[in-house]
């Protein structure tokens, strides 16, 4: 028996438990020299991956305007043609690029920016609304968020997005993003080894979805990385920006590895690979809780929404796995 649909907080918006995070499908982008994306990707396999996503029950596609300088919103659009009824389609802004040279060239989190950014997503999209759209940049000065949000409030307004979110984990950001009536999500980092108990609390009380980046930890989750792993160079994580925390000179970080080693029993019980004893604990953390998993081939896909059927970890397992990780 598969799990029961989830609710994008006070929107009311229905949406799979696990969404497909995009970022990956974007293919090759930089910032300079420092690659922001996952290497090389084959199109047609993304496309083929969207499809099969939503053929599984996966209705949450989650990427973000910079992802490939653009590409990634082509990508998604292409794929979900013909299908958009059938989706919930997320997006983010606040970071400016250039799509012919692949090349991120800063951020503008001015207000006009958002209306600007919003209507060249929904061109590369296809689309004629964004249904939740999301601040990209981390951390902002309130006199700077403010405005944004109430920017946010009239793109509601025009019909053009059904609903706004921080992509923070500060969460008296997402607190502060939670005051705009039509504010219903944080997206956040989640995962096994990096718990977030305050930005749940944030989003009980406030009544927000949970949308969790990294929850497979940059892939680590995946089990495919041992101590003597190396990653490309042309890989986010084989040249890692300041901000990487699992990949360390293209290789996973030791402790990383020795936390994932102490849970890993736990994770991969009654049959379920290690990729979906992660997912299943995210779902068992909280009800608010949507992991966005990024893939790029039909058979990370499969995987993962197999983790739809065997549902949540117990909450037996959830507390072995504190007391295993000493939290």
């Amino acid at each position: 028996m598969g799990m029961a649909m989830r609710t994008l907080g006070r929107s009311g918006i229905q949406v799979s438990p696990m969404g497909m995070g995009c970022w990956a499908i974007g293919g090759p982008y930089r910032a300079g020299d420092q690659p922001l994306g996952w290497g090389e990707v084959d199109d047609e396999e993304s496309v083929r991956a969207l499809r099969r996503a939503l053929d599984l029950g996966v209705t949450f596609f989650d990427t973000a305007n910079v992802y490939g300088a653009g590409h990634s919103e082509r990508i998604v659009g292409r794929a979900l043609a013909g299908r958009r009824d059938e989706v919930v389609v997320a997006t983010k802004f606040g970071n400016v690029f250039d799509e012919a040279s692949r090349q991120h060239l800063g951020t503008d989190v001015s207000p006009e920016h958002v209306a600007s950014a919003c209507e060249a997503s929904l061109q590369r999209l296809g689309t004629d609304r964004i249904d939740l759209y999301q601040l990209h940049i981390s951390v902002l000065p309130d006199d700077q968020a403010v405005p944004i949000r109430d920017a946010l409030e009239g793109l509601v307004d025009r019909g053009l997005v059904r609903a706004y979110a921080w992509s923070t984990d500060d969460p008296r950001l997402a607190s502060l993003f939670a005051e705009g009536p039509h504010c219903t999500a944080v997206q956040h980092e989640l995962n096994v080894l990096n718990d977030a108990p305050e930005m749940l609390a944030v989003c009980d009380r406030l009544d927000l979805a949970s949308v969790n980046r990294t929850p497979l930890a940059m892939g680590l989750l995946t089990g495919k990385f041992s101590a003597d792993s190396r990653l490309p160079q042309d890989d986010v994580r084989g040249k890692e920006p300041e901000w990487m925390r699992y990949f360390k000179d293209g290789r996973p970080v030791p402790e990383w590895l020795d936390r994932l080693a102490a849970v890993r029993e736990v994770l991969t019980s009654q049959g379920r690979s290690l990729v979906q004893g992660a997912l299943a604990w995210i779902w068992a953390r909280s009800d608010r809780t949507v992991p966005i998993p990024g893939v790029r081939t039909v058979r990370q896909v499969e995987e993962n929404a197999a983790a739809m059927q065997a549902g949540p970890l117990t909450a037996d397992q959830v507390a072995e796995i504190d007391h295993l990780l000493g939290r």
